[in-house]
């Protein structure tokens, strides 16, 4: 046997139980809940109905509310927390001495817990909590905050706090592989500190920022976690999410309107991955 062929086999072993494991547990699921997603009914009463599910699911209040706040949560958080990382972690290359201490602190929400996440939401935003016992010192009226529109900004914040540390680290990595040389010949054509951020570290930052984008998108996701905690099955409309309608779903065992809608779900990170990775690969070209 040739060497080649036995390197390759080699490989071909290692990687098979992984892909296995990808194939049992992820690819036939999901291909389930596609068949479940354009059915109707169960067993032999089960029926294929193409569309039909799809266009049904767009005549349901719910659905249409969960999709229209975690479509906002996305837009408002996403580029919230790609601006506010961007700037801190300019801010900590230009202080190289305090950027350890910094960058563990920042760190320190993304690895806490998610009680303790949540107990700390609580206590600053409950009925008696410290956001409504600051208002009454200052002679204004207490707040709702966690079942009045001033949820969805809360949770908001909550996503930005408690993630914003791993995308700094994440842009920090992508700014570390840019020289000082650059930046001293700018200085040396006498480019000034907006003309060095726009022509030397953004054309070099676009893979840094893509990633930071895709991880901040996964934990956008799995912010439905607090949100559940805090709100329960049926929060304020304003932070009802497309997880709290697969959820409801699920309990009354709708499964072609769950179906249909993680489908959907599925269908968007993957047109947002892929709008990202073509601008990114845009740039790229561009540059080069």
């Amino acid at each position: 046997m040739k060497i080649k062929t036995k390197n390759a086999l080699t490989g071909y072993a290692l990687v098979l139980p992984l892909l296995l494991g990808f194939v049992i547990f992820y690819a036939v699921p999901f291909c389930m809940v596609v068949w479940y997603s354009v059915t109707k009914g169960s067993g032999k009463m089960q029926s294929f109905v193409f569309l039909e599910n799809y266009f049904e699911l767009f005549d349901n209040e719910l659905f249409v509310l969960a999709m229209k706040n975690t479509a906002l949560f996305l837009l408002v958080g996403l580029s919230s927390i790609l601006v506010i990382s961007y700037a801190i972690a300019l801010f900590l290359k230009s202080c190289p001495r305090i950027s350890k201490l910094l960058r563990s602190l920042i760190l320190m929400p993304y690895v806490m817990p998610i009680v303790g996440t949540v107990l700390i939401v609580d206590i600053l935003f409950s009925e008696a909590g410290l956001g409504n016992v600051i208002l009454t010192s200052l002679g204004l009226p207490i707040r709702d905050w966690l079942n009045s529109d001033s949820a969805f900004w809360v949770m908001v914040m909550l996503y930005i706090w408690k993630n914003t540390g791993y995308s700094v680290v994440l842009i920090l990595s992508g700014l570390a592989t840019i020289s000082d040389e650059q930046y001293a010949a700018a200085s040396l054509d006498g480019a000034n500190g907006l003309q060095k951020f726009r022509f030397i570290t953004m054309p070099q930052m676009w893979y840094s920022v893509f990633f930071a984008g895709i991880f901040s998108l996964i934990n956008a996701f799995k912010s439905f976690r607090e949100i559940f905690l805090l709100g329960g099955t049926h929060p304020h409309e304003s932070i009802y999410m497309l997880q709290h309608f697969i959820n409801n779903c699920f309990e009354k065992l709708s499964y072609s309107k769950m179906a249909v809608t993680s489908v959907l779900m599925a269908l968007g990170v993957c047109v947002l991955f892929l709008v990202c990775y073509l601008s990114v690969m845009r740039k790229e070209e561009y540059k080069e």
